[in-house]
């Protein structure tokens, strides 16, 4: 046994032991944790304080401190007690209040987000706090995760029959009836062919890429596409404009492409989707083999083909420099090209609406 200094008795179980060693072999302990083990087993091997301290590199004293604890609670006392701390100044109840009274709109006929220094005004006039900082209700509303300032917008669809229609969808983007193919279809409008005025300049070190902010407009084009929901691929074309001649020939391509198939087409409510006058004789001169599906209104983020086009937009439009129409054309051929040479169906997690049953 180390001479020293005399100092409390230790002594650890096995199982005491086997876990402290545990706890020393892991790679993510906290240091903290494992410097408190080793005087624990430093301790039961009954070396003194004055050896623990010099072998780990830490003071006499906190061999000391910690090894009476360790005595009092076993390998349970090296870790942190909790701390009683200064009590808070504002009460639970209070923070309650406040955090409330910061999702309250400013102006119930106006302006919605309040900022920090009339949360604070108003919760001094109603009585809420004597007095209060702005940089506290800051810290108090993040404790919270709350950000009254943010505003995130969705839109409603006044569709009575939502639920049904997704159901539907969602079925068919699961599995394809039997000899059928799902097409989920729209058109892309307005695409503008924008050539830079000026070149950019490359990014460097500590350096963003520059683009000219002048640009040339060359005129638009009109992308329909048909994405088939289960292979990934894409039959597309640039159009001049989008009228419903447009879409009808395209729509005789579609098929062309799917000869002797069901064809089950997703799309939304525009008005050359709904016009039966055209979509009728066009369904007798094809058997009757198309089968039209109608999106929710307000609802396009059910249209699998819009996470297409903004992968298109992502690949093709964003910060490029287009020297013509038929240049855009080109670029938007090669990228169709290219998709179709390594299509894979989009990951569609969503499944759906549960059953409304009228249970409660």
């Amino acid at each position: 046994m180390s001479r020293g200094r005399h100092a409390t008795s230790v002594k650890l179980t096995k199982k005491e032991k086997e876990k402290l060693l545990s706890l020393i072999a892991q790679k993510t302990a906290p240091q903290r944790d494992v410097m408190r083990a080793r005087i624990a087993l430093w301790a039961h091997e009954g070396h003194s304080n004055t050896v623990i301290a010099r072998e780990l590199g830490v003071s006499v004293q906190t061999v000391s401190t910690w090894r009476k604890r360790i005595a009092r609670q076993g390998a349970q006392g090296i870790r942190e007690g909790e701390r009683s701390g200064r009590p808070p100044r504002i009460a639970q109840e209070t923070r309650l209040q406040l955090i409330a009274l910061a999702c309250e709109a400013q102006e119930p006929q106006g302006r919605l987000t309040p900022t920090l220094d009339e949360i604070v005004t108003r919760a001094i006039e109603r009585g809420i706090v004597e007095q209060i900082s702005r940089s506290h209700v800051q810290r108090i509303l993040q404790a919270g995760d709350v950000r009254p300032h943010r505003v995130q917008q969705w839109l409603h669809s006044p569709d009575p029959a939502f639920r049904e229609k997704v159901n539907v969808i969602c079925k068919l983007y699961r599995k394809a009836p039997k000899n059928a193919v799902v097409l989920s279809i729209d058109e892309k409008t307005g695409i503008q062919a924008i050539e830079r005025k000026h070149p950019g300049r490359a990014p460097a070190a500590g350096r963003l890429r520059r683009r000219e902010f002048e640009y040339i407009r060359h005129g638009t084009q009109a992308l329909i596409a048909a994405l088939d929901v289960h292979t990934g691929k894409v039959l597309a074309e640039c159009r001049e404009r989008r009228t419903q001649d447009d879409l009808v020939a395209f729509m005789e391509r579609v098929a062309a492409a799917y000869p002797g198939k069901q064809v089950h087409v997703v799309w939304d409510n525009l008005n050359t989707h709904r016009a039966q006058a055209v979509w009728q004789p066009f369904n007798a001169r094809h058997g009757k083999r198309f089968h039209f599906h109608f999106t929710p209104l307000h609802a396009s983020w059910v249209n699998q083909i819009e996470l297409w086009f903004a992968r298109y937009t992502r690949r093709v439009l964003r910060h490029a420099s287009h020297t013509s129409t038929a240049h855009l054309r080109e670029r938007t051929a090669q990228f169709i090209r290219q998709h179709n040479q390594a299509a894979r169906p989009f990951k569609w997690s969503f499944r759906g609406y549960p059953l409304q049953t009228g249970a409660t």
